[in-house]
């Protein structure tokens, strides 16, 4: 009969079995180099993750400078932009004055031609002095009755450009003989729409 020994323990001499150790063959992997190629499979591992983080950061470094490069000149294209809303209201604000006077300057014009269209229209009427003091206008002038000076505050009234109008005097002029002659005041307070001008 045979024997074979599976346990790979020898017999002594007195009859104990010792173990023996397993002898080194090469068909099974030596822990010292699975070792070693681990650790050299982690350390580039780490390198190439190291080489991914340091171009990144990188990459993220020249977006910052090209990023704040732009924001330099954005902020001089908008210090120019608003340089030119400020010289565009500048000029606003001189175009409003200018219309505005030009409104203004019509006012007295267009007063003027109403009060001698008015007075021209109206018979034995003639104007002296003519005061416009804002809301209202004072005029004062001559007539050859007191129907000519009340004829004239009805014309004037029909222009609409005054919404009151009232005797302040009348009184006969002594000094002229030739005639009867009378001198008035009016006072003309003007109606709303005229009062902006």
């Amino acid at each position: 009969m045979i024997r074979i020994n599976l346990l790979n323990v020898a017999k002594s001499k007195r009859g104990k079995r010792t173990a023996v150790a397993p002898a080194v063959s090469g068909s099974g992997p030596n822990l010292l180099i699975v070792g070693v190629v681990v650790a050299v499979l982690a350390g580039s591992v780490n390198v190439g993750w190291w080489y991914k983080l340091n171009r990144e950061s990188q990459r993220i470094a020249q977006d910052m400078a090209k990023a704040q490069q732009e924001n330099r000149e954005l902020l001089q294209v908008k210090m120019r932009v608003e340089q030119k809303n400020k010289q565009a209201e500048a000029y606003q604000r001189r175009v409003d004055v200018i219309d505005k006077l030009r409104g203004q300057q019509s006012g007295p014009k267009d007063l003027l031609s109403m009060i001698g269209d008015t007075v021209n229209a109206t018979d034995a009427v003639w104007l002296s002095k003519m005061n416009d003091d804002g809301p209202n206008v004072n005029i004062e002038g001559t007539a050859l009755s007191i129907d000519a000076v009340a004829n004239l505050m009805a014309n004037l009234k029909r222009t609409g450009f005054f919404k009151n109008i009232e005797m302040k005097e009348s009184y006969q002029d002594e000094t002229v003989r030739a005639m009867q002659a009378f001198n008035f005041t009016l006072v003309c307070e003007k109606a709303p729409q005229t009062q902006k001008s």
